[in-house]
């Protein structure tokens, strides 16, 4: 029965579908700024196809022989060092330590991978209700929610007409009272 639990609940979870969504809008959003990068590659190419031209063959030579060699020094040093280090019982623990490490950072991994997959697949389900039109029910039902006397239901209705007799019996008695000071002065 577990499996078939197991098998239902992911047949039926929208997540992954909310995922793809979210996924096609946040490419959409991308390829929206494709044109104005294509527009500065224009605006820059000229120079750049300029500067090319102007360089020296020989120059760019002579800096990647240069380069190439400082780096064959840096690996044959390095080597030199490792293998002089090498000790049997320190390459063990060693390699234990460094396996440890990977499973450690793997698993960190693994939860960033699970904490973005949620945020696309959130960011997905906002755009399908978008989509559907859901997001203004939403906030009309945070409307209703904020303010509960603007959305009161009709029924209720009756019941405020005898406070709105009373409202002017009020204002009357107000004005009255406001009125005698003003006579005894």
């Amino acid at each position: 029965m577990a499996i078939a639990d197991d098998l239902k609940k992911t047949l039926t979870d929208p997540t992954p579908l909310y995922f793809a969504a979210g996924t096609a809008d946040l490419a959409v959003q991308q390829a929206k700024k494709v044109p104005g990068l294509i527009e500065q590659l224009r605006a820059e190419a000229p120079a750049r196809i300029e500067a090319v031209k102007n360089t020296d063959p020989k120059a760019v030579q002579e800096k990647a022989r240069g380069k190439a060699k400082e780096a064959q020094e840096a690996v044959t040093a390095t080597v030199a060092e490792v293998l002089g280090a090498i000790d049997a019982k320190k390459l063990g623990e060693t390699a234990q330590d460094l396996a440890l490490r990977g499973v450690g950072v793997a698993a960190e991994y693994a939860v960033k991978a699970k904490e973005a997959y949620d945020k696309v697949a959130e960011h997905g389900e906002q755009t399908v209700r978008a989509w559907r039109g859901e997001v203004s029910e939403e906030i009309v039902d945070i409307a209703v929610v904020v303010e509960p006397e603007a959305a009161a239901p009709v029924a209720e209705e009756p019941a405020a007409e005898p406070a709105a007799k009373k409202a002017p019996a009020r204002k009357a008695a107000v004005k009255k009272a406001a009125a005698e000071p003003a006579d005894e002065s």
